[in-house]
């Protein structure tokens, strides 16, 4: 039984530019602001949209085998010239490729297609309960070979993690999850770093809706700030790491554009007090 005495992503840190990072597992520091990168695919359209986000400081890539665009943002790294030690990539193994020997497969392809020696976070993408403590096998072994310098999962909820440290040697170092204004999970987020997992927000602005909700829009007038801009400045202000997703420079750029302003504890509960449990559907 893996106990939740680290603290990795539990208390917010002083935010003052898109470097800041978090200590996500010993040794390992992960970028606080990422791109997503879910439904960019293209050569073309990956190229433009990786170069844009590492011109304005992104290190942290996320992907996924589910992207299909793995060898497409390996690509565009390589060519960006970015040393490879200042780049924070993340991909993930879906469940049909979940299993000890055919997660260290798909791990291989990831790797293969990446072009790269290793990754900084590797992730279970859905729990799939009956393979986990294969699956979570294979990940503590690519860890420990240096293939993968951090251990994640995706999506899990409490009962998927009692199943995991049932068996776990090495905890998860991040929960990736869907997590914005409309569907906070509270318990699921104390629950995370109860255990010492950094909390992952992916989806944070509600699949663009932000820009229209009233409360975020009011906020952000008093900053000279977007709604989205509040939005992800809220979620670093709560010792979370945000991957927005967009294939637009200037959305690119606004999203990097947070750590000149801060929020007050007056708007973050306001913002806290939108929670609906609703899904970006």
């Amino acid at each position: 039984m893996v106990d939740g005495t680290a603290s990795a992503g539990a208390q917010a840190v002083e935010l003052t530019s898109i470097a800041d990072r978090i200590e996500a597992a010993p040794g390992v520091p992960m970028p606080r602001l990422g791109l997503g990168t879910s439904h960019v695919t293209g050569a073309r359209t990956v190229e433009r949209v990786v170069h844009a986000a590492l011109e304005l400081g992104y290190r942290l890539i996320d992907t996924a085998t589910a992207y299909d665009n793995e060898a497409e943002i390996g690509a565009a790294l390589r060519k960006a010239g970015v040393p490879r030690e200042e780049l924070f990539i993340t991909t993930k193994v879906w469940p049909s490729d979940q299993g000890y020997d055919s997660t260290l497969r798909a791990f291989e392809a990831s790797r293969s297609r990446l072009g790269v020696d290793y990754v900084d976070l590797y992730l279970i993408h859905w729990p799939k309960t009956e393979l986990t403590e294969g699956t979570w096998r294979a990940f503590e072994e690519l860890h420990e070979q240096g293939k993968s310098r951090a251990i994640g999962v995706s999506n899990f909820m409490r009962g998927d993690f009692e199943h995991l440290f049932a068996t776990a040697k090495i905890p998860p170092a991040v929960n990736q999850i869907e997590f914005h204004p409309w569907f906070q999970r509270p318990d699921l987020v104390e629950y995370s770093r109860s255990k010492g997992v950094a909390v992952e927000a992916y989806s944070p602005l509600i699949r663009g809706r932000a820009a229209r909700v009233p409360e975020l829009i009011d906020i952000g007038k008093r900053h000279g700030k977007s709604a989205a801009q509040v939005t992800l400045r809220w979620i670093l202000q709560k010792g979370l790491i945000a991957i927005p997703k967009s294939s637009h420079e200037e959305r690119l750029r606004e999203n990097a554009g947070i750590f000149d302003f801060s929020l007050s504890a007056e708007e973050t509960a306001a913002i806290d007090a939108l929670d609906r449990g609703q899904q970006a559907r």
